[in-house]
């Protein structure tokens, strides 16, 4: 009992502490404009603590450089018809289903890599990544992520130098949004590319960085262990069917576009969706889900 106690009383002196270093966080970063006050709200300087450790001046320094990014980037205002060309093949989509915490899904499969423009690799990721993040469940602040290597090779494979930035985005400007990637039966050319990028990424996100292989055992548990057999496709081990309708998605997008703009308090109308593309063969339908605090 007094163990158990002792334990309780641990823990709510850490949160306490917690509390106090998102409290010093907030009062270092000084007044902030509309759309910095809509993004830094309690949840988000947590996450940024806990990306520097809990030290308030490093969180601060990034934070302000996350804050100067979105100001010239403007991740919020980037829109699926601006984007929509680089995912016609389901290159990058957010999937209908979750993990087993409820987090959302991004489905990516660098093998149908399409085009060779960099800045819009980038943007569509992005616009993605924010579109995950729009549609996090309550009290969800990670997604988990699945990597299809099928049809990749040297000939689809992103530059170095697009997937530097992409891992410098995500990691200076979304922390603690990513909570596992799973790469999924990558070839062993893949080991070299690899060997390269990991060079960039932080220990944490590498700890995060699953290989998995369809004929290794504990590959399956591991897979298991995180989403439901009956909804993963079966492109990642799963009894579900993955497809994609490039129309359908950029239907859903397009709604999703509506409640961007109006969580971020901008005056828009829905796009229009062009009946243009014909579908493509991967990657599933996403459902809109509820709006998360940033």
């Amino acid at each position: 009992m007094f163990r158990r106690k002792h334990s309780q009383n641990h823990q709510e002196n850490g949160l306490a502490e917690q509390e106090a270093k998102v409290s010093e966080l907030r009062a270092a970063l000084g007044p902030l404009s509309d759309r910095s006050v809509k993004y830094c709200t309690d949840a988000c300087l947590r996450r940024y603590l806990i990306a520097r450790n809990w030290n308030v001046d490093k969180a601060k320094k990034m934070l302000e450089e996350t804050l100067k990014w979105r100001a010239t980037y403007k991740p919020e205002e980037i829109r699926w018809h601006e984007v929509a060309h680089e995912g016609e093949t389901g290159k990058v989509s957010r999937a209908d289903f979750h993990d087993r915490s409820g987090r959302t899904v991004l489905i990516m499969r660098p093998g149908m890599q399409n085009t060779t423009c960099a800045e819009d690799n980038v943007r569509h990721l992005v616009y993605l990544i924010e579109n995950g993040i729009l549609n996090l469940g309550e009290d969800q602040e990670q997604m988990s992520w699945l990597i299809d290597f099928t049809g990749w090779g040297l000939s689809v494979k992103v530059p170095i130098k697009t997937a530097r930035e992409c891992i410098n985005i995500l990691q200076n400007h979304y922390p603690e949004r990513l909570a596992v990637a799973f790469l999924y039966n990558p070839p062993r050319i893949f080991e070299a590319f690899w060997k390269v990028v990991k060079f960039f990424l932080d220990p944490i996100t590498i700890q995060k960085v699953k290989f998995v292989y369809p004929k290794k055992e504990d590959s399956f548990e591991l897979m298991k262990s995180f989403f439901d057999v009956d909804n993963l496709p079966n492109e990642f081990g799963g009894k579900a069917t993955l497809t994609y309708d490039h129309e359908e998605f950029s239907r859903l997008m397009a709604q999703d576009d509506v409640k961007t703009a109006k969580f971020w308090g901008l005056d828009e109308k829905p796009s229009h969706i062009a009946n243009s593309h014909s579908g493509a063969q991967v990657a599933p339908e996403p459902t809109p889900l509820a709006l998360p605090a940033s």
